[in-house]
Protein backbone atom coordinates (compact mmCIF):
# COMPACT_ATOMS: atom_id res chain seq x y z
CA UNK A 1 0.00 0.00 0.00
CA UNK A 2 1.00 3.49 -1.17
CA UNK A 3 0.75 6.23 1.94
CA UNK A 4 1.22 9.88 1.04
CA UNK A 5 2.82 11.75 2.71
CA UNK A 6 1.83 15.91 2.73
CA UNK A 7 4.36 18.05 4.42
CA UNK A 8 3.59 21.39 5.35
CA UNK A 9 6.04 24.78 6.60
CA UNK A 10 4.48 25.97 10.50
CA UNK A 11 5.16 28.76 12.19
CA UNK A 12 6.13 26.89 15.78
CA UNK A 13 3.55 28.97 17.79
CA UNK A 14 1.16 26.83 19.93
CA UNK A 15 -2.43 27.42 19.75
CA UNK A 16 -4.05 26.77 23.49
CA UNK A 17 -7.08 26.99 25.08
CA UNK A 18 -7.58 30.13 27.28
CA UNK A 19 -9.65 27.99 30.16
CA UNK A 20 -7.97 25.69 31.01
CA UNK A 21 -4.10 24.85 31.65
CA UNK A 22 -4.34 20.94 30.32
CA UNK A 23 -2.26 20.60 26.64
CA UNK A 24 -5.05 20.36 24.43
CA UNK A 25 -3.36 18.53 21.19
CA UNK A 26 -5.82 19.00 19.10
CA UNK A 27 -5.82 22.60 19.08
CA UNK A 28 -2.57 23.01 17.37
CA UNK A 29 -3.81 24.90 14.36
CA UNK A 30 -3.02 23.09 10.79
CA UNK A 31 -1.41 25.24 8.39
CA UNK A 32 -3.52 26.39 5.35
CA UNK A 33 -2.84 24.87 1.99
CA UNK A 34 -1.20 27.36 0.32
CA UNK A 35 1.74 26.61 2.50
CA UNK A 36 2.96 23.01 0.81
CA UNK A 37 6.61 22.36 0.73
CA UNK A 38 7.23 21.75 -3.00
CA UNK A 39 7.57 24.98 -4.29
CA UNK A 40 10.75 25.18 -1.25
CA UNK A 41 12.23 22.00 -1.44
CA UNK A 42 11.81 21.79 -5.30
CA UNK A 43 10.98 18.02 -5.37
CA UNK A 44 7.69 16.05 -5.03
CA UNK A 45 5.40 16.65 -2.07
CA UNK A 46 3.85 12.67 -2.34
CA UNK A 47 6.45 9.84 -0.74
CA UNK A 48 5.97 6.24 -1.21
CA UNK A 49 7.02 4.03 1.44
CA UNK A 50 7.61 -0.31 0.36
CA UNK A 51 8.40 -2.39 2.69
CA UNK A 52 11.40 -3.98 1.56
CA UNK A 53 11.32 -7.19 -0.29
CA UNK A 54 13.43 -10.70 1.14
CA UNK A 55 15.57 -11.94 -1.89
CA UNK A 56 14.68 -15.27 -2.05
CA UNK A 57 18.53 -15.88 -2.53
CA UNK A 58 18.93 -15.77 1.26
CA UNK A 59 18.53 -19.68 2.78
CA UNK A 60 18.93 -20.24 6.36
CA UNK A 61 21.74 -21.29 7.56
CA UNK A 62 22.11 -24.82 9.93
CA UNK A 63 24.72 -26.92 11.88
CA UNK A 64 25.81 -30.35 10.70
CA UNK A 65 25.93 -32.83 13.13
CA UNK A 66 29.68 -33.00 13.19
CA UNK A 67 29.68 -29.19 14.11
CA UNK A 68 28.22 -29.61 17.91
CA UNK A 69 29.59 -29.88 20.57
CA UNK A 70 29.18 -32.45 23.43
CA UNK A 71 27.06 -30.85 26.14
CA UNK A 72 28.22 -32.80 28.98
CA UNK A 73 31.15 -33.74 30.73
CA UNK A 74 32.65 -37.04 31.33
CA UNK A 75 32.09 -38.95 34.77
CA UNK A 76 34.65 -37.69 37.06
CA UNK A 77 37.02 -40.38 37.76
CA UNK A 78 38.24 -39.50 41.40
CA UNK A 79 37.36 -40.74 44.34
CA UNK A 80 33.71 -39.58 45.81
CA UNK A 81 33.89 -36.66 47.65
CA UNK A 82 37.21 -34.99 45.93
CA UNK A 83 37.10 -31.78 44.00
CA UNK A 84 38.98 -33.38 41.13
CA UNK A 85 36.57 -32.95 38.36
CA UNK A 86 38.55 -35.56 35.94
CA UNK A 87 41.06 -32.78 33.79
CA UNK A 88 42.50 -35.41 31.53
CA UNK A 89 38.87 -36.45 30.76
CA UNK A 90 37.83 -32.93 30.30
CA UNK A 91 40.92 -31.79 28.41
CA UNK A 92 40.17 -34.78 25.65
CA UNK A 93 36.38 -34.23 25.84
CA UNK A 94 36.94 -30.66 24.40
CA UNK A 95 40.13 -31.39 22.44
CA UNK A 96 42.13 -29.34 24.80
CA UNK A 97 45.48 -29.81 25.72
CA UNK A 98 46.70 -29.95 30.12
CA UNK A 99 48.82 -26.19 29.47
CA UNK A 100 45.79 -24.86 27.28
CA UNK A 101 43.02 -25.86 29.70
CA UNK A 102 45.64 -24.37 32.75
CA UNK A 103 45.77 -21.55 31.09
CA UNK A 104 42.58 -20.70 30.87
CA UNK A 105 41.61 -21.71 34.42
CA UNK A 106 44.62 -20.06 36.21
CA UNK A 107 44.51 -17.06 34.57
CA UNK A 108 42.69 -14.72 32.19
CA UNK A 109 42.57 -15.56 28.73
CA UNK A 110 43.16 -13.56 25.94
CA UNK A 111 39.35 -13.34 25.13
CA UNK A 112 38.87 -11.82 28.71
CA UNK A 113 41.86 -9.79 27.96
CA UNK A 114 40.56 -8.37 25.16
CA UNK A 115 37.24 -7.76 26.58
CA UNK A 116 38.74 -5.39 29.38
CA UNK A 117 40.77 -3.47 26.76
CA UNK A 118 37.54 -3.00 24.79
CA UNK A 119 36.09 -2.14 28.36
CA UNK A 120 38.30 0.54 28.89
CA UNK A 121 38.41 1.72 25.13
CA UNK A 122 35.00 1.94 25.83
CA UNK A 123 34.79 3.90 28.98
CA UNK A 124 37.82 6.59 27.63
CA UNK A 125 35.29 7.39 24.77
CA UNK A 126 32.12 7.66 27.23
CA UNK A 127 34.23 10.07 29.07
CA UNK A 128 34.56 12.37 26.24
CA UNK A 129 30.92 12.15 25.34
CA UNK A 130 29.94 12.46 29.25
CA UNK A 131 31.77 16.20 28.74
CA UNK A 132 29.68 16.75 26.28
CA UNK A 133 26.47 16.03 28.01
CA UNK A 134 27.55 18.19 30.71
CA UNK A 135 28.50 20.95 28.87
CA UNK A 136 24.86 20.53 27.56
CA UNK A 137 23.61 20.63 30.73
CA UNK A 138 25.75 23.96 32.15
CA UNK A 139 24.39 25.86 28.89
CA UNK A 140 20.73 24.80 29.63
CA UNK A 141 21.03 25.80 33.36
CA UNK A 142 23.12 29.06 32.44
CA UNK A 143 20.74 30.65 29.90
CA UNK A 144 17.12 29.20 31.01
CA UNK A 145 16.95 32.19 33.19
CA UNK A 146 17.07 34.36 29.95
CA UNK A 147 14.53 32.76 28.60
CA UNK A 148 10.58 33.57 28.59
CA UNK A 149 7.67 31.40 27.99
CA UNK A 150 4.81 33.58 26.37
CA UNK A 151 1.30 33.19 26.08
CA UNK A 152 -0.72 35.82 24.15
CA UNK A 153 -4.34 36.53 23.75
CA UNK A 154 -5.83 36.70 20.50
CA UNK A 155 -9.41 37.66 18.81
CA UNK A 156 -10.38 36.80 15.37
CA UNK A 157 -13.19 37.55 13.34
CA UNK A 158 -14.28 33.87 11.72
CA UNK A 159 -17.38 33.94 9.48
CA UNK A 160 -18.63 36.89 11.72
CA UNK A 161 -18.07 35.50 15.10
CA UNK A 162 -15.42 36.58 17.32
CA UNK A 163 -13.27 33.86 18.21
CA UNK A 164 -10.60 34.02 21.29
CA UNK A 165 -7.97 31.97 22.31
CA UNK A 166 -4.14 31.87 23.58
CA UNK A 167 -0.83 31.13 21.59
CA UNK A 168 1.80 30.06 23.36
CA UNK A 169 5.27 30.87 22.06
CA UNK A 170 8.93 31.75 23.65
CA UNK A 171 11.53 34.39 23.29
CA UNK A 172 14.89 35.52 25.31
CA UNK A 173 15.99 38.75 27.49
CA UNK A 174 18.43 40.71 25.55
CA UNK A 175 20.34 43.84 26.68
CA UNK A 176 19.53 46.95 24.78
CA UNK A 177 21.15 49.95 26.08
CA UNK A 178 20.75 48.71 29.35
CA UNK A 179 16.96 48.47 29.15
CA UNK A 180 15.16 44.43 28.86
CA UNK A 181 13.48 43.37 25.92
CA UNK A 182 12.57 40.34 25.08
CA UNK A 183 13.68 39.52 21.50
CA UNK A 184 10.47 36.70 19.89
CA UNK A 185 9.14 36.00 16.55
CA UNK A 186 6.37 38.71 15.45
CA UNK A 187 3.45 35.86 14.96
CA UNK A 188 4.09 34.92 18.44
CA UNK A 189 2.71 38.45 19.60
CA UNK A 190 0.81 39.28 16.60
CA UNK A 191 -2.82 40.87 17.09
CA UNK A 192 -2.58 40.94 20.79
CA UNK A 193 -2.05 44.15 22.79
CA UNK A 194 0.70 44.18 25.39
CA UNK A 195 -2.05 43.82 28.45
CA UNK A 196 -2.90 40.67 26.19
CA UNK A 197 0.54 39.12 26.88
CA UNK A 198 1.97 37.27 29.79
CA UNK A 199 5.71 36.82 30.07
CA UNK A 200 6.83 34.15 32.22
CA UNK A 201 9.99 33.14 33.61
CA UNK A 202 11.83 30.03 34.41
CA UNK A 203 11.04 30.42 37.86
CA UNK A 204 7.56 31.11 37.87
CA UNK A 205 7.64 35.11 37.94
CA UNK A 206 4.69 36.60 35.35
CA UNK A 207 4.71 39.99 34.24
CA UNK A 208 3.27 41.91 31.07
CA UNK A 209 5.36 43.67 28.34
CA UNK A 210 5.09 47.64 28.86
CA UNK A 211 5.41 48.33 24.89
CA UNK A 212 5.42 45.76 21.98
CA UNK A 213 7.25 46.32 18.31
CA UNK A 214 7.16 44.36 15.39
CA UNK A 215 8.28 43.79 11.68
CA UNK A 216 6.24 41.97 9.40
CA UNK A 217 9.11 41.53 6.46
CA UNK A 218 11.58 39.71 9.13
CA UNK A 219 8.69 38.02 11.54
CA UNK A 220 10.49 39.74 14.27
CA UNK A 221 9.29 41.66 17.76
CA UNK A 222 10.47 42.78 20.82
CA UNK A 223 9.09 43.27 23.71
CA UNK A 224 9.69 46.07 26.59
CA UNK A 225 10.44 44.74 30.19
CA UNK A 226 9.74 47.91 32.82
CA UNK A 227 11.59 47.57 36.10
CA UNK A 228 9.11 46.94 38.56
CA UNK A 229 8.76 45.14 42.19
CA UNK A 230 12.39 46.46 43.06
CA UNK A 231 13.92 46.33 39.74
CA UNK A 232 12.13 43.06 38.79
CA UNK A 233 13.64 43.83 34.78
CA UNK A 234 17.33 43.96 36.29
CA UNK A 235 16.87 40.61 37.84
CA UNK A 236 16.54 39.05 34.61
CA UNK A 237 20.00 37.97 32.98
CA UNK A 238 20.07 39.03 29.65
CA UNK A 239 21.65 36.02 27.29
CA UNK A 240 24.92 36.62 26.20
CA UNK A 241 25.06 36.90 22.02
CA UNK A 242 27.41 35.00 19.98
CA UNK A 243 27.84 35.88 16.00
CA UNK A 244 25.46 33.63 13.35
CA UNK A 245 28.26 34.78 10.41
CA UNK A 246 30.44 32.29 12.28
CA UNK A 247 28.28 29.69 12.08
CA UNK A 248 28.99 26.78 10.49
CA UNK A 249 26.77 23.38 9.29
CA UNK A 250 27.78 20.80 11.72
CA UNK A 251 27.85 22.85 14.39
CA UNK A 252 25.95 21.81 17.54
CA UNK A 253 23.06 23.47 19.08
CA UNK A 254 20.90 23.98 21.62
CA UNK A 255 17.01 25.22 21.76
CA UNK A 256 15.28 26.11 24.39
CA UNK A 257 11.30 26.98 24.39
CA UNK A 258 7.75 26.00 25.45
CA UNK A 259 6.88 22.69 22.58
CA UNK A 260 3.47 22.09 23.03
CA UNK A 261 3.26 24.99 26.60
CA UNK A 262 5.99 22.68 28.21
CA UNK A 263 7.74 25.60 29.15
CA UNK A 264 11.53 25.40 29.33
CA UNK A 265 12.12 22.61 27.81
CA UNK A 266 15.71 21.67 26.11
CA UNK A 267 16.53 20.06 22.94
CA UNK A 268 20.05 19.24 21.10
CA UNK A 269 21.27 18.68 17.23
CA UNK A 270 22.70 20.10 14.65
CA UNK A 271 22.89 22.83 12.07
CA UNK A 272 21.92 21.46 9.10
CA UNK A 273 22.06 23.98 6.50
CA UNK A 274 22.47 27.54 6.17
CA UNK A 275 20.86 30.22 3.58
CA UNK A 276 17.35 28.84 3.32
CA UNK A 277 15.11 30.95 1.65
CA UNK A 278 12.19 31.49 -0.13
CA UNK A 279 10.14 29.71 2.49
CA UNK A 280 6.36 29.84 2.72
CA UNK A 281 4.81 30.36 6.27
CA UNK A 282 1.17 29.57 5.35
CA UNK A 283 -0.59 33.18 4.77
CA UNK A 284 2.39 34.63 6.31
CA UNK A 285 4.81 36.19 4.17
CA UNK A 286 8.56 36.96 5.18
CA UNK A 287 10.13 39.27 2.79
CA UNK A 288 13.30 38.92 4.38
CA UNK A 289 15.14 35.50 5.22
CA UNK A 290 18.09 33.50 5.51
CA UNK A 291 16.93 31.01 8.11
CA UNK A 292 19.27 28.12 9.41
CA UNK A 293 17.66 24.46 9.25
CA UNK A 294 18.51 22.59 12.64
CA UNK A 295 17.45 18.96 13.32
CA UNK A 296 17.54 20.25 17.42
CA UNK A 297 13.30 19.16 17.80
CA UNK A 298 11.71 22.02 17.53
CA UNK A 299 7.71 22.12 17.92
CA UNK A 300 4.62 24.54 17.94
CA UNK A 301 5.63 26.82 21.19
CA UNK A 302 9.04 26.63 19.80
CA UNK A 303 8.41 29.89 18.00
CA UNK A 304 10.99 32.64 19.09
CA UNK A 305 13.13 30.73 21.93
CA UNK A 306 16.84 30.85 21.18
CA UNK A 307 19.36 28.85 19.00
CA UNK A 308 22.22 28.03 21.47
CA UNK A 309 26.20 27.13 20.59
CA UNK A 310 27.58 25.39 23.04
CA UNK A 311 29.45 28.67 24.41
CA UNK A 312 25.54 29.41 25.68
CA UNK A 313 25.36 31.98 23.12
CA UNK A 314 22.35 32.99 21.48
CA UNK A 315 23.19 32.17 17.56
CA UNK A 316 19.59 32.53 15.82
CA UNK A 317 15.64 32.77 17.14
CA UNK A 318 13.33 29.39 16.22
CA UNK A 319 10.88 30.13 14.07
CA UNK A 320 9.49 27.49 11.76
CA UNK A 321 9.07 23.83 11.05
CA UNK A 322 8.74 21.70 8.47
CA UNK A 323 6.27 18.81 9.30
CA UNK A 324 3.82 16.34 7.68
CA UNK A 325 2.04 15.69 11.19
CA UNK A 326 1.97 19.30 12.90
CA UNK A 327 5.77 18.21 15.15
CA UNK A 328 8.59 17.68 15.10
CA UNK A 329 10.22 15.79 12.13
CA UNK A 330 13.98 17.24 12.26
CA UNK A 331 13.53 19.73 10.32
CA UNK A 332 13.38 22.95 11.73
CA UNK A 333 14.08 27.05 10.41
CA UNK A 334 16.02 29.68 12.78
CA UNK A 335 16.42 33.56 12.20
CA UNK A 336 20.44 34.62 12.46
CA UNK A 337 20.70 36.39 15.61
CA UNK A 338 22.69 38.75 13.44
CA UNK A 339 19.66 39.49 11.36
CA UNK A 340 17.12 39.15 14.52
CA UNK A 341 19.39 41.64 16.53
CA UNK A 342 19.73 44.60 13.66
CA UNK A 343 16.08 44.38 13.42
CA UNK A 344 15.18 44.78 17.03
CA UNK A 345 17.71 47.72 16.85
CA UNK A 346 16.09 49.41 14.86
CA UNK A 347 12.84 48.87 15.87
CA UNK A 348 13.97 49.89 19.45
CA UNK A 349 15.49 53.28 17.91
CA UNK A 350 13.19 54.09 15.24
CA UNK A 351 9.63 52.23 15.69
CA UNK A 352 10.27 50.45 12.34
CA UNK A 353 12.36 48.66 10.38
CA UNK A 354 14.40 51.23 7.94
CA UNK A 355 14.48 48.96 5.01
CA UNK A 356 17.60 49.38 2.36
CA UNK A 357 15.68 50.22 -1.46
CA UNK A 358 17.68 49.46 -4.50
CA UNK A 359 15.75 49.79 -7.53
CA UNK A 360 15.90 46.79 -9.29
CA UNK A 361 14.25 44.05 -10.23
CA UNK A 362 15.61 40.66 -10.10
CA UNK A 363 15.26 37.52 -12.43
CA UNK A 364 14.12 34.72 -9.89
CA UNK A 365 15.12 31.90 -12.08
CA UNK A 366 18.38 32.53 -13.08
CA UNK A 367 20.58 29.95 -11.77
CA UNK A 368 24.60 29.36 -11.85
CA UNK A 369 24.08 26.80 -14.45
CA UNK A 370 22.98 29.97 -16.19
CA UNK A 371 26.22 31.88 -14.79
CA UNK A 372 28.45 28.75 -16.48
CA UNK A 373 26.71 29.61 -19.68
CA UNK A 374 26.97 33.01 -20.10
CA UNK A 375 30.64 32.17 -19.75
CA UNK A 376 31.55 33.11 -16.05
CA UNK A 377 33.31 30.80 -13.24
CA UNK A 378 31.57 32.46 -10.24
CA UNK A 379 29.31 30.02 -8.32
CA UNK A 380 25.93 33.02 -7.90
CA UNK A 381 24.91 35.62 -8.63
CA UNK A 382 21.59 38.10 -9.28
CA UNK A 383 20.62 38.88 -12.61
CA UNK A 384 19.32 42.90 -13.17
CA UNK A 385 15.98 42.42 -15.30
CA UNK A 386 15.44 46.10 -15.08
CA UNK A 387 16.59 49.32 -13.19
CA UNK A 388 13.85 52.45 -11.86
CA UNK A 389 14.97 55.33 -13.24
CA UNK A 390 16.19 57.55 -10.87
CA UNK A 391 16.60 54.43 -8.15
CA UNK A 392 19.96 54.31 -6.08
CA UNK A 393 20.39 51.67 -8.75
CA UNK A 394 20.27 54.00 -11.58
CA UNK A 395 22.59 56.39 -10.02
CA UNK A 396 25.60 53.79 -9.19
CA UNK A 397 24.69 52.87 -13.39
CA UNK A 398 23.38 49.03 -13.15
CA UNK A 399 22.32 48.26 -16.28
CA UNK A 400 19.54 45.49 -17.41
CA UNK A 401 21.56 42.21 -17.94
CA UNK A 402 24.11 43.38 -15.08
CA UNK A 403 24.82 40.17 -12.76
CA UNK A 404 25.53 41.81 -9.43
CA UNK A 405 27.90 38.78 -7.52
CA UNK A 406 29.14 40.83 -4.63
CA UNK A 407 27.54 42.87 -2.49
CA UNK A 408 28.93 45.15 0.42
CA UNK A 409 32.03 42.58 0.37
CA UNK A 410 29.54 39.43 0.56
CA UNK A 411 28.84 36.92 -2.25
CA UNK A 412 25.59 36.65 -3.49
CA UNK A 413 23.83 33.68 -3.80
CA UNK A 414 20.87 34.48 -5.72
CA UNK A 415 17.99 36.94 -6.34
CA UNK A 416 16.29 35.98 -2.51
CA UNK A 417 19.95 36.46 -0.78
CA UNK A 418 20.42 40.07 -2.48
CA UNK A 419 17.09 40.78 -1.56
CA UNK A 420 17.68 40.00 2.07
CA UNK A 421 21.44 41.83 2.02
CA UNK A 422 20.10 45.49 0.60
CA UNK A 423 16.87 45.17 2.69
CA UNK A 424 18.99 45.09 5.97
CA UNK A 425 22.16 47.00 4.93
CA UNK A 426 22.54 50.51 6.62
CA UNK A 427 20.89 53.26 4.86
CA UNK A 428 23.22 56.58 3.73
CA UNK A 429 26.00 54.29 3.24
CA UNK A 430 28.25 53.87 -0.06
CA UNK A 431 27.89 50.23 -0.09
CA UNK A 432 30.61 48.74 -2.64
CA UNK A 433 29.34 45.81 -5.80
CA UNK A 434 30.77 44.06 -7.79
CA UNK A 435 28.95 42.95 -11.37
CA UNK A 436 29.41 40.88 -14.48
CA UNK A 437 28.52 43.06 -17.29
CA UNK A 438 29.38 41.65 -21.54
CA UNK A 439 32.02 39.42 -20.26
CA UNK A 440 34.09 42.58 -17.95
CA UNK A 441 34.16 42.17 -14.12
CA UNK A 442 32.86 45.72 -12.70
CA UNK A 443 33.00 47.75 -9.66
CA UNK A 444 30.58 50.16 -8.67
CA UNK A 445 29.16 51.43 -5.28
CA UNK A 446 25.34 52.48 -4.26
CA UNK A 447 23.96 54.68 -1.86
CA UNK A 448 20.41 52.89 -0.69
CA UNK A 449 17.20 54.52 0.51
CA UNK A 450 14.49 53.83 2.81
CA UNK A 451 12.32 51.46 0.94
CA UNK A 452 9.02 53.70 2.26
Amino acid sequence: MLHRLHRWLLPCALAISSTTAVVDHSAIAQPPLGSDLRGVFGGQADVSLRRPAMSSSVAPTSLTPSTLVPNSLAPATSSPGSANLGSDNLDSEFGMTPSMSGSARGGASDFDRNRDQLFNELANEFDTFDRLGNLVKRVAQLVGPSVMHIEAHKTENNAGKRESYDEAGSGVVLDFGGERWVLTNRHVVAGSKPQEIMLRTSDGREFRPSKVLSDASTDIAVLKIEARNGGLSQNIPPARLGNSGNVEIGDFVIAIGSPFGLSHSVTFGIVSAKGRRDLSLGEQKIDLQDFFQTDAAINPGNSGGPLLNLRGEVVALNTAIASSSGGSEGIGFAIPINMGVQVAEQLIRYGKLRRGYLGVTLEPEFTPADMVAAGYAASGGALVKNVRAGSPAAVAHLQRGDIIVEFDGRRVDDDDHLVAQVGLTPLGSSIPMIIYRGGGVYQTSVVLVDLE
